[in-house]
């Protein structure tokens, strides 16, 4: 187990298998020296991942299960050399992230969080905070039409909004506005909602072009992985304000995020959260369980990435 599971889960992994904790070792290579030859089955998550030294620390290994629907920190090619089945935990986490995708919509355009600084801080008692934005009549621009993207897009009409999307083909079920690329989209929207997978295939792809064509009063969000937006770009929008604001809930660096993120007032941080409720955690751990319990009997594994 390369990091530690949430606090339900950890018994139910030390009764059905040995399991060896990567996190807690003092020399990692010593630990994986020791126990490497005896691993079958990796547990991660979409952040920490299973890179090729791990893969090949573990010469007996069949499975690198992640708990999360990211697997871009996991060396997939690696894995497929060596003949390693991958899972990973989609559709549990769908509504969950859709629904702090919104979240920080109506965040930054209620100015939310900085309402709640403005009555804690006394400030209310010397006058009215200034005013926030309707959401109603606004665009949805949805960039990553997969699962996520869609459930976000679901909850916009209830707000007034209109959606339209981008991504590498059209959905010819959507009943949303399809743009070819990222800057047409972004051209066409109040709110820019980044929700693709990461990986090199989408590395910087929001980047200064789309960013200007979000434009002065357009909003960035970003629920999917910080390697998809170009940082120092995103920085420097918000500095010479030719975007109106971002709400982020993943980053390049993370947790050590870029400094010069948080000295923006129209910037809303979050530590990717997205997925964290009881709800969705306690179905990703479980799916987690059921893919290698799947692979020790013999079954099909539910979810399987390769």
């Amino acid at each position: 187990m390369v990091g530690r599971y949430p606090d339900w889960e950890m018994p139910e992994f030390e009764r059905d298998y040995i399991v060896h904790k990567l996190w807690l070792a003092d020399d990692r290579a010593a630990f994986l020296r020791e126990v490497g030859p005896k691993i079958r089955a990796i547990a991660t998550n979409g952040v920490l991942g299973a890179g090729a030294a791990l893969i090949d620390a573990c010469p007996k290994l069949e499975i690198i299960a992640c708990f999360g629907v990211g697997f871009d920190a996991i060396d997939l090619e690696r894995a497929k050399a060596r003949g390693v089945r991958v899972t990973n935990t989609p559709d549990v986490l769908t509504e969950a992230v859709a629904d702090m995708a919104f979240a920080l919509i109506l965040a930054s355009f209620r100015r939310i969080v900085e309402g709640d600084a403005f009555v804690r801080s006394g400030a209310w008692k010397k006058g009215a905070l200034s005013l926030g934005r309707s959401l109603g009549g606004k665009t949805l621009g949805v960039l990553g039409y997969g699962r996520i993207g869609q459930a976000i897009g679901r909850r916009a009409p209830a707000f007034g909004m209109t959606v339209a999307y981008c991504d590498l083909a059209k959905d010819l079920g959507a009943p949303h506005a399809y743009h070819a690329d990222p800057v047409s989209l972004a051209r066409a929207s109040d709110v820019l909602v980044a929700a693709t997978a990461g990986g090199a295939g989408t590395r910087n792809l929001v980047n200064a072009a789309v960013l200007d064509a979000l434009g002065p009063e357009g909003v960035f969000v970003n629920v999917s992985r910080g390697t998809v937006v170009d940082e120092p770009a995103l920085i420097a929008a918000l500095a010479d304000k030719r975007i109106s604001g971002a709400a982020l809930d993943v980053f390049w660096s993370e947790p050590n995020i870029d400094s010069r993120l948080l000295g923006f007032e129209n910037v809303i941080v979050q530590p990717h959260h997205a997925s964290g409720t009881i709800e969705a955690r306690k179905a990703m751990g479980k799916l987690v369980r059921d893919n290698l319990a799947a692979h020790f009997a013999g079954r099909p594994l539910l979810t399987p990435v390769i």
